[in-house]
């Protein structure tokens, strides 16, 4: 009998899931809305998806990417204001004592770069930085098959760094993809309009885009700076954009790192809004 494992990405608004088998292909997805959590709407919801699944299906783990930070025991350690009430969330414990399986719950950035690292762009690298890139930023190290996190479990927070005390903001202020998003109202166009429009060389998008990679590469380089990793991935859906953001990185990097020291690669992401929920479940593959 074929198994699976059940994965589940939660985020600010959207409830997504999904099962993986033991060839790795994804089936059997939904989604559904956080309902912004009113009365412990998140973990009721898995609750009731698992209960549902578990029924239909031979399942052997349950994985939780989730916004927020995650404690050891697999409870919501911190998280900000778009989830509310979600703080101290026992989810691991919740649904382990539910299902009688194992339950592995871990941080949606972290969840991304596992799983880059089980199906996706960096399958063939031990030593990965991801950055993902989208309202805000965030960061995720796995080195030699563990996630470092820190002693408190709020390293790699890199939107808060590189704050700048003449404009008021930090990293993501200025960084983010929401940061280009709000550059670009005034002209009227999007983030996929404005880099098909730079690609073409109409002004002004060529600056615009060439300034926020710019900003973007700045943190770039203090995390190959200070981590060396052998490969920087770049995430979220600007990372869509390919091979021309990666070159835009790639010249600002160079006016930002020593010349010849840097000898990280760097990729975009191949799972798209997929990865989190390999990521979710990666643990059960090793």
């Amino acid at each position: 009998m074929t198994k699976y494992f059940l994965a589940f990405d939660v985020g600010g608004t959207t409830i997504k899931y999904g099962l993986l088998d033991e060839q790795r292909q994804i089936s059997a997805t939904g989604h559904c809305s956080t309902e912004h959590n009113q009365n412990n709407h998140i973990l009721k919801q898995l609750q009731l998806i698992t209960a549902d699944y578990q029924q239909k299906y031979n399942l052997a783990g349950i994985g939780v990417s989730t916004a927020g930070i995650v404690g050891v025991a697999g409870q919501i350690q911190y998280a900000g204001p778009t989830i509310p009430g979600y703080q101290g969330t026992p989810l691991k414990a919740s649904l382990a004592q539910q299902s009688g399986l194992p339950v592995f719950v871990v941080n949606d950035v972290d969840a991304a770069l596992l799983g880059e690292q089980l199906a996706g762009a960096a399958q063939d690298k031990t030593s990965v930085y991801c950055v993902a890139l989208g309202t805000g930023i965030g960061g995720a190290y796995l080195d030699c098959g563990q996630l470092l996190n820190g002693a408190h479990a709020t390293a790699n927070s890199l939107g808060y760094t590189l704050y700048d005390p003449q404009t008021k903001t930090n990293y993501e202020q200025r960084a983010s993809t929401l940061a280009l998003e709000q550059q670009l109202i005034a002209h009227g166009v999007s983030v996929p309009v404005a880099f098909e429009r730079a690609r073409q060389h109409q002004a002004p998008f060529t600056t615009l885009i060439a300034t926020w990679a710019a900003e973007v590469a700045a943190g770039l380089a203090n995390i190959i700076l200070l981590f060396d990793p052998e490969l920087l991935l770049i995430g979220g859906a600007v990372s869509q954009q390919g091979e021309f953001l990666l070159q835009l990185l790639k010249q600002a990097l160079v006016q930002q790192l020593p010349p010849d020291l840097c000898q990280t690669e760097l990729r975009v992401a191949q799972l798209a809004d997929q990865a989190q929920l390999f990521g979710a479940v990666a643990k059960f593959y090793n």
